[in-house]
């Protein structure tokens, strides 16, 4: 016993003198923010450690020796240590008002220079030995990542709670805490925790994510398409990793401090050989070369062995750059040897303080992922089966405590671990309905039916469409509404009423929807495996097809000039739609459907197929009648989608897209009058030229093979708004050009600011610029060309729109756009310019605009 208990004191006193010879502390920003990753360095003696991503540190104590405490961005802060300096510090760094460049230019009157630079040299060999240390390697591979991210509302103010728009809110108080990424008071309102299992493959290449278990909570449950904040969080703040090349954050591309073009990207500036947790690195530090371009500044520890793997990083982006809503972000990484002596991503933390205005407030951003159960033993194949790259467990969404318990790697906090009763309590506030009223008819363009205990089964809806104008009616009324899945999830009623002032008709519209598949809120969320039901009769434009927003919204009904061509139409038609989790769709469809023209749109007969010249009337057609059968198939893989009420919206727009269909006029069924082959087929590619920003690409042909009345034929993709859309032609007029061959193609590039930025005064409105060209060309057979002798007589073909014109083969039409973007970060404007095809009342030149949110 005398002698354990010796032993025991023996390791007590040891522990003592231990803690005694350390140094620990924090670091701070003048603000009181902690810095993450900060150097304290023993310089020329290589004994370093590096802060963590709360500010602390520990390093041995060294009498006599001088301590550096550094950070990029940041005034570097020297202490002598001795006897008396103690154990325990509080480290504030000033930030550096002179920029990273001018720091350099100071310090050695020269320009950065990449030859026999020795960082640059050791970041070459960095990005070299990459794919050496890639985990995809081994044959096989898995890991659990635990995932928590959180959305609050940013810098409360302790006068808030007193005096302001808190005050006599006990439930808002008990809510708010200190986040201890920033320091400021918050007030969490939305927190989602994931489980999942990642599987990968080598041969043949596969891998998955398996969904072991899903929670949220918050206000957006408030909402019936409230998941769209938690989709839309991480498909801006998406898990990134520095071995790509370029990393996808905020929907754009950055490029990574060690990926391939980073050399002539970045500036790098080796600070010294550190320690990190016993690993001795190389400390970097990296900026780009432009701060307003799209890329990071930070640090990076590198091991200083044959590896080279990267054991720290922390990303920053510049005071400059031209990141729209971002007042700061910091990313913060780090890896750790597995037992077979690779090294893996452990850490992974993310944090974001955004703010639109002074008005709406900040919100801060937490995204914290840790990664652990490395595995390398081969995985049954059965793991793989499907195409489908995300697959959930069946009780994903429904584990309890117990099993969060056992996979939360990182601890809710105070407000995370009490959202239930914040939400409950915000539900008993008063005035709380009436709130919830004004949001959902806001952001969700629907008004609900619901109460405050009973979800909506029944909305009003779009309110955008209440009241729109057109030609024949001038003004139009409309009242519509649609079921939701709280009713029922697989069956699904929508349907309008709508009534023309001027032309005094009545219009409906009804649909009838039947999933397949469970629905949480609407009938369309991905994946569609839907048969529908539709009937109505309206009136509308040939050009309305190719609007991307109902026809009857507001804005859709200013336009560019008037659209004096339209038609009535009576349309009865059955589809089925059928998607896949990994990219594939199927539709089909049965349509039956009369048209008859109104406005300045006629129908006339070819002059020999008149019978009675002499009968008023005699030379038009009053209506034609089809009967069409569709299939189309697309191929998308890796897009995810967003829910509105409204509609779904593409929000990866990185995958390229294939499309192909063709439509059968069926002759004598169901009233059909016309035999018809019309086949389409589209492609679309988005490219990142890096630092360059992004180009977009479309190619669409199509052909319609049969002899058809011009309604028929093929018309160009004309937009007539004033609204810029990508895919359409915007100074072309309605209906100016028929045919029944085409291709078009268009290429859009946005150069995220590249040059803008590079221009003084200018550069400081963070305008973007946007170029574009869009061109078709198209050509009619003479069997479908009424201006031919050959066919005066012919008793199938119609007489074309006065104004409408055949392209020449040899000339395709083309436009150019020029514009600036982000103006005020929410507006666009562009300028259009028609090339060929000049007329008396063609105009050149236009003005188009575009609302725009984005980073």
């Amino acid at each position: 016993m005398k002698r354990y208990f010796g032993i025991t004191l023996l390791l007590l006193l040891l522990t003592t003198v231990v803690s005694a010879q350390q140094i620990t502390g924090e670091i701070y920003d003048s603000d009181g923010y902690p810095i993450p990753l900060a150097s304290a360095i023993y310089k020329g003696h290589h004994v370093a450690e590096a802060s963590d991503i709360n500010g602390k540190f520990s390093i041995a104590r060294h009498n006599g020796w001088e301590l550096t405490f550094s950070s990029v961005g940041f005034q570097p802060q020297t202490i002598k240590v001795s006897s008396s300096t103690p154990s325990h510090l509080k480290i504030v760094l000033k930030e550096d008002s002179r920029s990273l460049g001018e720091v350099v230019i100071k310090q050695k009157r020269e320009r950065y220079s990449r030859k026999n630079n020795p960082a640059v040299e050791l970041m070459k060999r960095v990005i070299a030995a990459k794919k050496r240390t890639h985990l995809e390697n081994n044959d096989y591979y898995q890991y659990n990542k635990y995932q928590k991210i959180s959305f609050a509302l940013n810098d409360i103010k302790p006068e808030d709670l007193t005096t302001g728009r808190f005050k006599n809110k006990s439930y808002v108080k008990d809510q708010i805490e200190t986040s201890p990424y920033n320091g400021k008071l918050i007030l969490p309102v939305s927190v989602d925790e994931t489980v999942t299992q990642h599987i990968y493959r080598k041969n043949p290449k596969e891998e998955k994510d398996i969904i072991k278990g899903q929670r949220q909570e918050g206000v957006n449950n408030l909402l019936q398409t409230g998941e769209i904040l938690n989709t839309m969080l991480k498909e801006v703040f998406t898990d990134v990793d520095i071995y790509d090349d370029h990393m996808r954050l905020m929907q754009y591309q950055f490029v990574s401090p060690i990926g391939e073009t980073a050399i002539s990207f970045y500036r790098y500036y080796i600070q010294d050989t550190v320690y990190v947790n016993h690993d001795l690195c190389y400390h970097l530090e990296f900026i780009p070369n432009n701060q307003q371009d799209f890329g990071f500044r930070g640090e990076l520890f590198v091991l200083a062995d044959s590896t080279l793997h990267v054991k720290k990083c922390t990303f920053t982006l510049p005071k400059r750059t031209d990141v729209n809503f971002v007042e700061d972000m910091k990313i913060t990484q780090e890896y750790t040897k597995l037992p077979n002596g690779e090294w893996a991503l452990s850490v992974d933390d993310l944090t974001a303080e955004l703010k639109v205005n002074k008005f709406l407030g900040g919100v801060l951003v937490t995204k914290t992922t840790r990664y652990d159960d490395y595995a390398f033993d081969d995985l049954p194949k059965k793991l793989f089966k499907g195409k489908a790259k995300v697959k959930h467990e069946a009780d994903a969404m429904v584990r309890d405590e117990a099993f969060w318990n056992q996979y939360r790697a990182v601890e809710l906090t105070k407000g995370e671990s009490s959202m239930n009763a914040f939400i409950h309590r915000i539900e008993q506030s008063k005035n709380f309905k009436w709130i919830i009223f004004g949001l959902r008819a806001l952001l969700e363009n629907y008004v609900e039916t619901g109460s405050m205990r009973t979800k909506s089964k029944f909305d009003f809806g779009p309110v955008n469409t209440i009241i729109s104008s057109n030609f024949v009616d001038k003004y139009r009324l409309r009242v519509s509404g649609r079921t939701t899945a709280n009713l029922n999830k697989h069956l699904f009623w929508k349907g309008y009423y709508a009534y023309g002032t001027e032309s005094q008709k009545h219009y409906y519209g009804t649909e009838i929807t039947y999933s397949l598949n469970k629905k949480k809120n609407v009938p369309f969320e991905f994946p569609q495996r839907n048969i529908t039901f539709e009937t109505g009769y309206d009136v509308m434009s040939p050009s309305d097809k190719f609007l991307i927003h109902n026809k009857d919204n507001v804005f859709m009904s200013l336009r560019t000039q008037k659209v004096e061509q339209m038609y009535f139409y009576n349309r009865q038609k059955l589809s089925f739609d059928y998607e896949t989790d990994w990219g594939f769709s199927i539709n089909t469809s049965v349509k039956a459907e009369s048209n008859r023209p109104t406005g300045d749109l006629v129908f006339k007969k070819m002059p020999g197929a008149i019978t009675n010249p002499a009968a008023d009337g005699n030379e038009y057609v009053n209506r034609i009648r089809t009967t069409e059968f569709k299939i189309g198939l697309r191929y998308c893989p890796g897009q995810t989608f967003i829910n509105t009420k409204q509609q779904r919206w593409p929000v990866n727009l990185d995958a390229p897209e294939f499309t192909v269909s063709h439509t059968v006029g069926l002759n004598n069924v169901l009233g059909g009058q016309y035999k018809l082959n019309f086949t389409e087929a589209g492609i679309y590619k988005r490219f990142w030229m890096g630092s360059w920003g992004y180009i977009d690409t479309h190619i669409n042909a199509g052909a319609q093979w049969n002899k058809v009345p011009f309604p028929l034929l093929c018309m160009p993709p004309v937009n007539l708004t004033y609204f810029e859309l990508e895919n359409t032609m915007s100074m072309m007029k309605n209906m100016e050009f028929l045919n029944d061959r085409y291709c078009y193609g268009s290429i859009s590039w946005d150069l995220n600011g590249k040059i803008l930025n590079r221009i003084p005064l200018i550069r400081k409105l963070k305008w973007r610029e946007w170029i574009g060209v869009k061109g078709m060309w198209s050509t009619l057979t003479d069997k479908n060309n009424p201006m031919l002798a050959q066919n005066q007589n012919d008793p199938l073909l119609f007489q074309f729109p006065e104004g409408t014109k055949i392209m020449d083969k040899k000339t395709p039409y083309w436009e150019i756009v020029v514009g600036v973007h982000n103006i005020f970060k929410f507006f666009a404007i562009d300028y259009v310019r028609r090339m060929n095809y000049h007329g008396p009342d063609i105009k050149e030149n236009g003005i188009r605009f575009a609302f725009m949110a984005t980073f």
